[in-house]
C-alpha cells in the first residue's frame, strides 16, 4: 500500500509538473498583459487541483488498467492464431473506442448546431442528433477500418510510411471533389478520434501484438496504428459529406 502511495504521489507531482508551463503563460499574460486580477481565483485554484489529480488517476488507470488489458488481449488473439477473431477484435476496438470518445462526441454536436445554423441541415433537434450520430458512426467505422489495416501491416511487415503517404495522397485528392462545409470537419476528426480513450488501447494492441509474433520489432512494428487512426476519419468524413 506504501508502495502503491508513494507512486501515486510522484504521478501528482509529475502533473503538477506538466500543467505549470501552462499556469505559468495564463499567469504571465494576465497579470503583465491584460493587467487584471484573476476573476474567481478560488474556483480556478480548486479546478486546477482537480485537474492535477484527474491526471493522476487518469495515468495511473492507463498503466493499470488499459495498457496491461488490452496488451493481454493482443497476446492471446495472436496465439489462438485466428486472424478472423483478431481482425474482429480490432475493428471492434477502433469502433467502440471512437463512438465513445468524448472529444468526438463534443465536436459531432457542435458540428451539427453549426451545420443547422448554416441550413446546410434542417433546424430540428432531430436533424441536428441524426447528423451528429451519422457523423460519429462514420468515424467509428473509420477507426475499425483503420486498426484492420494496422493490424494487416503488423502481420504482413509491410512498411508505414508507404501507406501514411498513400493516405493522404488519398485525402489530397477527395479535398477537391468534397463539399466544402465538410471539410473542415473531416480535418478535425482525424485529430480527435487519437484522445483519452482511444490512444492507450490501440497503442496496447499495437505494441502488444508486435511482441507476440514472431519477426516482429515492438518499437518499430507496434506504433503507427494511431497514425492510421488520424488518417481515415479524414476520408471517411469526406466521403460521408459526398454522399449525405
Amino acid at each position: 500500500m506504501s508502495a502503491f502511495l508513494l507512486r501515486f504521489l510522484g504521478l501528482i507531482r509529475d502533473a503538477a509538473r506538466d500543467l505549470l508551463p501552462i499556469v505559468l503563460v495564463i499567469g504571465f499574460f494576465q497579470i503583465a498583459v491584460i493587467q487584471q486580477p484573476f476573476p474567481n481565483l478560488l474556483e480556478t485554484a480548486i479546478g486546477l487541483f482537480m485537474v492535477v489529480m484527474g491526471l493522476a488517476l487518469f495515468v495511473q488507470g492507463l498503466e493499470q488498467g488499459l495498457f496491461p488489458i488490452g496488451e493481454a488481449m493482443a497476446n492471446a488473439f495472436a496465439r489462438k492464431g485466428s486472424l478472423t477473431a483478431l481482425l474482429a477484435f480490432a475493428f471492434c476496438l477502433g469502433f467502440g473506442t471512437t463512438a465513445a470518445e468524448p472529444a468526438l462526441i463534443a465536436v459531432a454536436g457542435e458540428a451539427a448546431d453549426v451545420a443547422a445554423a448554416a441550413k446546410v441541415i434542417g433546424d430540428g433537434e432531430a436533424d441536428r442528433e441524426a447528423y451528429a450520430i451519422g457523423l460519429r458512426i462514420t468515424v467509428a467505422l473509420s477507426v475499425g477500418a483503420a486498426l484492420v489495416l494496422g493490424v494487416f501491416r503488423i502481420l504482413k511487415g509491410w512498411p508505414v510510411h508507404v501507406l501514411i503517404i498513400g493516405g493522404y495522397v488519398i485525402v489530397v485528392a477527395m479535398t477537391f471533389f468534397a463539399p466544402p462545409e465538410i471539410i473542415g470537419i473531416a480535418y478535425d476528426s482525424g485529430g480527435v478520434t487519437t484522445s483519452t480513450i482511444t490512444v492507450p488501447l490501440v497503442t496496447a494492441l499495437g505494441v502488444g501484438l508486435a511482441s507476440v509474433i514472431k519477426g516482429r520489432n515492438p518499437m518499430i512494428d507496434g506504433f503507427g496504428l494511431i497514425a492510421f487512426a488520424s488518417l481515415t476519419p479524414m476520408i471517411f468524413v469526406m466521403l460521408y459529406g459526398m454522399i449525405v
